[in-house]
């Protein structure tokens, strides 16, 4: 990545009030086999098979139909009465580009080993080579304005391929948009609806033309139809939810995982569209929360820079994996919730914060109940329970358990009167 500009809340006051409520995104420059995650169901494991349809072009032929995502969960199941939900976690990413660090590659590895999904919130700047970058007119932004800059060609055709490998091990591709723009008059947090409309038609249309804008025509396409794979998505810095939210329920969105300042607490809809905010979760030795996100993590630690003294480093560390660790414990234990982390791609202190997120992962992957999903196999669970457990669920403050245990609080008519 050639330009480090995203503006960041990092300068913004930290404490009580803003450890948990920073805007989750920062710099994410790298300088500052067999696996399905059933949501719902038992764990089951799919042997790799080569696809064996040509995949059927779309467009310039960037992107194809290949057929029914492999590696997936299987069907969602209705609670029985009085059945525990499982404990849901979802490792999201913001940017979703390989900039030459190998994170990308490092973390598809870790989900094959432990039978994981994930979402990768992909930026469609990029897919975007630099040489183009007036095709993007940003709202309320100079044409070719881009506060993350733009990739280099091979760190292009890299993120090409991770995201083409994603896909097919299962994982979920939505979108963290284009330009990244936080701050000042230009940012998303000021956009009307008409222009976030604009913003998801470019981001859209940068991942289904990358053939076009690169010519790299030699290369494989992504082996999905974009219109169809793309049901959700994280704005930058977490700002201009009110505005997208219309947009989002036109386009058919299912969700959207935008929201400030989330609790852990069961999820409701806004517009029609599921609210999957990132959450705060307990930050150890302090007595506020912070959000779940490496970016909110490092805001509180080391402040204003990425890479601070690294004496500090594996204090810091284990913060992070105990604040991972101690929020899913509080949902796991007691009401359930689904737990939400958010990442970067990201160097920050010297990689912490990703070793943070890897050594939470394999602390969690084999416990029981546990299901480590995409945002979207979520959602597909959320929509064949009863409303009516749903609205039980929601019912249930963090960290508290079921009055009674699970099988009177789920039993038969007991939903009814919550």
């Amino acid at each position: 990545m050639r330009a480090v500009g995203r503006r960041s809340a990092l300068g913004l006051g930290l404490g009580a009030a803003a450890g948990a409520g920073l805007a989750g995104c920062g710099t994410s420059s790298p300088t500052p086999g067999q696996h399905a995650a059933p949501a719902g169901g038992e764990r089951q494991s799919a042997p790799r098979q080569p696809r064996k349809n040509a995949p059927r072009l779309i467009g310039d032929g960037s992107t194809a139909y290949t057929g029914k995502q492999p590696h997936q969960p299987r069907t969602p199941e209705r609670l029985e009465p009085g059945q525990m939900p499982p404990q849901f976690v979802v490792f999201s990413w913001d940017g979703a580009g390989e900039v030459g660090n190998g994170l990308f590659p490092r973390f598809l590895e870790l989900a094959r080993q432990h039978d994981a999904h994930m979402t990768f919130f992909l930026s469609g700047l990029y897919l975007l080579p630099e040489s183009h970058k007036r095709l993007y007119r940003p709202p309320n932004n100079p044409v070719g304005a881009s506060d993350i800059g733009y990739l280099t060609d091979d760190h292009v055709k890299e993120t090409l391929k991770y995201v083409r490998q994603a896909w097919l091990d299962g994982h979920e591709i939505g979108t963290h948009f284009n330009g990244h723009f936080c701050g000042g008059r230009g940012s998303v947090a000021h956009w009307s609806s008409a222009q976030w409309r604009s913003e998801i038609e470019q981001a859209r249309g940068f991942v289904k033309s990358w053939r076009t804008h690169t010519g790299w025509h030699e290369l494989p396409p992504l082996p999905f139809d974009y219109d169809k794979e793309l049901v959700g998505g994280r704005t930058p810095c977490l700002l201009g939810q009110e505005n997208l939210l219309p947009v989002a329920r036109e386009l058919g969105w299912r969700y959207d995982a935008s929201s400030p300042g989330g609790v852990q607490r069961w999820p409701a809809k806004k517009l029609g569209v599921w609210d999957l905010p990132l959450q705060a979760i307990p930050f150890p030795g302090h007595r506020f929360e912070v959000l779940s996100m490496d970016y909110n993590i490092l805001a509180n630690q080391s402040k204003n820079t990425t890479r601070a003294p690294s004496h500090n480093y594996p204090g810091w560390r284990a913060q992070a994996a105990q604040a991972y660790t101690t929020g899913f414990r509080r949902a796991y234990e007691t009401n359930r919730a689904p737990f939400f982390v958010g990442n970067h791609f990201e160097e920050w202190n010297g990689g912490i914060y990703m070793d943070a997120v890897e050594q939470t992962l394999k602390e969690i992957a084999d416990l029981p109940d546990v299901r480590l999903v995409s945002f979207r196999q979520f959602v597909d669970w959320l929509d064949v329970q009863d409303p009516a457990v749903l609205a039980t669920l929601r019912g249930l403050e963090v960290g508290r358990r079921p009055p009674g245990g699970w099988s009177a609080f789920l039993r038969p008519g007991s939903t009814r009167s919550r």
